[in-house]
């Protein structure tokens, strides 16, 4: 496991995972908000590109399970992409329609944003939302981001959302 939250586990994805996460990704109620739906063939070669992110970079994007029930509803993670010619850390989430309206994207995004700045060490993270993409905006503001500005990433138009780590206070002086 990666990290835990009150009701969800995040671990990597493995080749085993190709079936729930195809039927994610090839749902078009889903990707409704992507350029298409994926084929199972790309869902195999998203799978391939988390491994090799897992390896380089340390962390990618992860499967997220219900902790009790143990059966997968999404994904969520941290990927570095290269936003305006910057790569950013970004903190994408996907939850399968099933499981849709139980703030399981917020929670595993909650998690993995502490994950990026508590493990991780890092100062910012982001996440590309498309403009007409309400739902995924209001789990942004729920992480505590805001709205930046707009870039083109993958050949739309998104939103960049971002937030910054609270400043640790310092110390007492004594």
């Amino acid at each position: 496991m990666i990290l835990e939250t009150d009701r969800l586990a995040l671990r990597q994805v493995t080749p085993a995972d190709l079936d729930f996460l195809a039927g994610m990704m090839t749902d078009p109620e889903v990707m409704r908000y992507y350029p298409t739906v994926a084929t199972r063939d790309e869902v195999r070669e998203w799978i391939d590109r988390q491994l090799a992110r897992y390896a380089r970079d340390g962390h990618g994007v992860w499967l997220v399970l219900d902790r009790h029930a143990g059966h997968p509803v999404g994904r969520c993670g941290l990927v570095m992409l290269e936003v305006d010619g910057v790569w950013e850390p970004e903190i994408g989430y996907m939850i399968h329609r099933p499981f849709w309206r139980r703030g399981y994207a917020t929670e595993a995004a909650l998690g993995v944003k502490r994950w990026a700045f508590e493990v991780r060490g890092l100062d910012r993270v982001i996440s590309l939302v498309r403009p007409e993409n309400l739902p995924s905006q209001g789990v942004a503001r729920k992480l505590g981001m805001t709205p930046e500005r707009e870039a083109l990433h993958a050949g739309l138009r998104h939103v960049v959302f971002a937030v910054r780590r609270a400043a640790r206070s310092a110390p007492p002086r004594g």
